[in-house]
């Protein structure tokens, strides 16, 4: 894949080391060089979709919002969106604008963080207005980038108004350990099954920590990046991993980033029936765990 297609695929934004040992040290300095990445701050870089982003904030003298405020900030989110969303004041009256989601609210100045709401303001419109998923991963994102939890505990306890539940959903199951938001969304995806509970990152065994475990039903659920399981070396890797937790007892369910992110009902519907394939098991006894 091209340079552009990972940054895709990473929520629009990702380091210099991770961009050069994807596509190559020339891909990426010909996609900067044709204006197609921007460097965003040192060792990091976005799509141009960031910077056209700004530049619509700019020419109707507004702040990126939403999903884009988020990019603004540098967290990974599920989809870059097509059309940036910028927020305006209330009273400003301003003509139709084709390449804008135009949102409207007054800000304080402590709302304001450069061209884009401020963190926690970007956060508790985020949480608020978007999908659950999508603001998942931007809760998830946000705590991988050193927004402390305490930011999102005090969030929750001072929503108010529409959408308050939504909002104290996610910062209760915000968690810094998933990787990307792929992973975010699959774990979202998971909290909508009944009798599923699942926790990112757990360690089952010395170097074996899969992406989501639920440990009562022994489910194990893998976000299979081509990233991370593109060599011969990463597939020799993993299929000794996932050989392992089978021979412990674990059922190993594995997703495609296209799945997760674009056939949901697929991804609950496995899901579902996993969930209740493993409890028909819990309820004959407890499967052996044979060590390894």
């Amino acid at each position: 894949m091209s340079v552009v297609e990972w940054l895709h695929q990473l929520g629009g934004v990702a380091t210099r080391a991770t961009l050069v040992g994807l596509a190559g040290r020339a891909d990426l300095e010909r996609a900067v060089a044709a204006g197609d990445v921007v460097r965003l701050a040192r060792g990091r870089y976005g799509l141009r979709e960031i910077d056209a982003a700004l530049a619509a904030a700019g020419r109707l003298n507004g702040v990126l919002c939403l999903t884009n405020a988020a990019l603004y900030h540098g967290w990974e989110v599920k989809q870059v969106p097509r059309t940036p969303h910028v927020l305006v004041p209330k009273w400003r009256s301003i003509p139709p604008v084709p390449l804008a989601q135009v949102h409207r609210g007054n800000l304080r100045e402590d709302q304001i963080d450069g061209l884009a709401t401020s963190r926690e303001t970007t956060l508790v419109h985020c949480f608020r207005s978007l999908p659950f998923d999508d603001a998942l991963a931007i809760a998830d994102s946000a705590l991988r980038h050193g927004v402390a939890h305490g930011v999102l505990d005090r969030i929750a306890d001072g929503a108010r108004g529409p959408g308050c539940p939504q909002i104290r959903a996610v910062a209760q199951q915000a968690s810094g350990l998933a990787a990307n938001p792929f992973e975010s969304v699959l774990r979202a995806i998971a909290l909508t099954v009944p009798g599923l509970a699942v926790r990112p990152q757990v360690q089952l065994r010395p170097g074996v920590r899969p992406d989501l475990t639920d440990d009562r039903l022994r489910i194990v659920l893998e976000a299979d990046s081509f990233e991370w399981h593109g060599g011969r070396t990463a597939l020799a890797r993993d299929a000794r991993r996932y050989n392992l937790l089978v021979i412990d007892g674990w059922l190993v369910l594995r997703f495609a980033c296209e799945d997760v992110m674009n056939d949901p009902r697929y991804v609950r519907e496995v899901l579902v029936a996993a969930t209740k394939c493993a409890e028909m098991l819990t309820k004959v006894g407890p499967r052996r765990r044979i060590a390894a």
